[in-house]
């Protein structure tokens, strides 16, 4: 019989205002979607502990004010993060137009390797004809297309990130 192993892992949620980075996390955390919008004002940190694989692993989130551009944001905020969710409004392209020059911030910004995932999100006021020409104007691949509002993929896109963490430190052991 095993033991399970507990680890503590700092995640960031980027991207730009209004693409539901708040509403992503509620869902995750608290399967809630709510309709009043309330903009983040500098950061809120929650906590979800995940099992999987041998490890129990506390995602500690930091949900960060909303930044166009991630040379804005404090680099403190990132400093010990051990994955990040940027996260794009498939229905606003001034969200993902830059998103390869944002993410290079990004690891200019942590200056480590890190495991980045970018999720497109609001795919309910889309159809799927609209989210395939959306993602091929993408300049990166989106790791998952999510819906905050329904809940669609979005624990998926937390279990993923979980996935590639405990690799990560399976891997250190």
């Amino acid at each position: 019989m095993s033991s399970m192993k507990w680890v503590s892992k700092k995640v960031a949620i980027l991207g730009s205002h209004a693409v539901g980075k708040t509403s992503l996390i509620n869902q995750f955390i608290y399967n809630k979607f709510p309709e009043n919008y309330l903009t983040t004002i500098g950061l809120k940190v929650d906590k979800k502990t995940v099992e999987t694989d041998d490890y129990q692993l506390d995602m500690v989130i930091w949900d960060i004010a909303g930044q166009d551009n991630m040379a804005k944001v404090p680099q403190y905020y990132l400093n010990g993060c051990s994955g990040i969710i940027f996260v794009l409004d498939l229905t606003r392209p001034p969200t993902y137009e830059s998103v390869q020059i944002q993410l290079e911030r990004i690891q200019k910004i942590t200056g480590k390797d890190i495991d980045i995932l970018v999720a497109g999100n609001k795919s309910d006021l889309l159809t799927e004809a609209e989210i395939e020409k959306v993602r091929s104007q993408i300049s990166v691949e989106l790791d998952m297309v999510t819906s905050a509002k329904y809940g669609e993929n979005v624990e998926e896109l937390f279990l993923i990130l979980a996935k590639k963490l405990i690799k990560r430190e399976s891997q250190k052991a």
